[in-house]
């Protein structure tokens, strides 16, 4: 019988999920769209039926199909990672607040699950984690930060979020928000509305959607479609679009540098879409965080995620293989 662990990155629009090997080895990765205006029940079918496409499709050996040895979800929101449980998001997935997401999985997968040593059903190990955190569990396993003992990860793209590895260990907080980065304040932002529905937070300047706002409030061309074109029109030399592109990256800049003068991180890894803008928004991220952090902290690395979208998927299995040795070594499940 093959046993496999499935790592999924469960997002606001589109979900995607592979095997992952216990090294690492990434399957072939299979997405849907989310189906988030369904509501939690409706997304939890959708991740389910895409995790028996990966199983099914795990080749046949000597006469036995794959089963589901353990299963590792990314996904938006603040998790109770010890319940598997979302303890509030926005409003991107609908109705996502309380949702059980991994005894919702248990339960729709539990015919997959690899039976105990006596051939008896065993509850399937399903491990949850904010997808940020699991991109950098990804990145620090086997990515740009692998290798590191503490690492901060920084995705910007539809939202601004953050990921504290320390001691080799990522770093929760105890109401679960530990690397809510997007939520940081900082100047620049003053009177800007953030996701969460407050004011003059990094993720109401810098995110990706409102950068393509504030072109628009700002007189720019109202033919403008979304972000990318804001970014093609800076990298012409548009000058509002320059002067907005820059604006959000110095505000992220500025943020990363309050986290890492706070923890001192030994590398930090910026992912997400607004870290393929160029160079104009990476350069002025970085000089912005140099200029604003102390001396000794000058040349801290600043490396681009290595993963590109398999990063969560990989995270997530991690997190999912970790639970599988400690189910196997303990007796536990979570």
């Amino acid at each position: 019988m093959t046993d496999v662990v499935v790592g999924v990155d469960l997002g606001g629009t589109k979900t995607a999920a592979a095997t992952v090997g216990p090294d690492g080895a990434l399957g072939p990765v299979r997405t849907v769209p989310t189906p988030g205006p369904a509501g939690p029940d409706a997304v939890l079918d959708a991740v389910a039926g895409l995790v028996r496409e990966v199983v099914a499709a795990v080749p046949v050996r000597a006469g036995h199909v794959a089963r589901l040895r353990g299963l590792g979800v990314g996904t938006a929101g603040v998790i109770d990672v010890g319940r598997g449980v979302v303890v509030s998001a926005t409003d991107t997935l609908p109705g996502w607040p309380g949702t059980d997401v991994a005894g919702g999985l248990r339960r729709r997968l539990a015919d997959l699950a690899v039976p105990d040593a006596t051939g008896d059903p065993a509850p399937l190990p399903v491990f949850v984690e904010n997808d940020v955190d699991a991109h950098a569990a990804g990145e620090v396993w086997l990515g740009a930060a692998a290798g590191a003992r503490s690492a901060l990860l920084v995705a910007v793209g539809t939202g601004i979020g953050g990921a504290v590895v320390l001691d080799g260990r990522p770093l929760r907080g105890a109401h679960h928000v530990a690397g809510e980065l997007g939520h940081a304040p900082v100047p620049g932002a003053e009177l800007m509305r953030c996701t969460c529905g407050r004011e003059g937070h990094v993720e109401a300047i810098g995110a990706g959607p409102a950068i393509h706002r504030r072109y628009l409030a700002l007189g720019g061309d109202a033919a403008s479609p979304d972000t990318r074109d804001v970014v093609a029109r800076a990298v012409a030399g548009d000058e509002l679009a320059v002067s907005v592109v820059r604006d959000a990256a110095q505000a992220v800049g500025r943020a990363v540098a309050a986290v890492v003068t706070v923890l001192d991180p030994e590398v930090v890894v910026v992912g997400g879409g607004m870290a393929g803008a160029g160079d104009l928004w990476w350069s002025a991220l970085e000089d912005t965080l140099r200029a604003e952090v102390v001396d000794v902290l000058a040349d801290l690395p600043l490396r681009p995620a290595a993963l590109g979208n398999a990063a969560a998927v990989v995270g997530a299995a991690r997190g999912a293989w970790n639970l599988v040795e400690d189910v196997t070594t303990v007796g536990g499940t979570r």
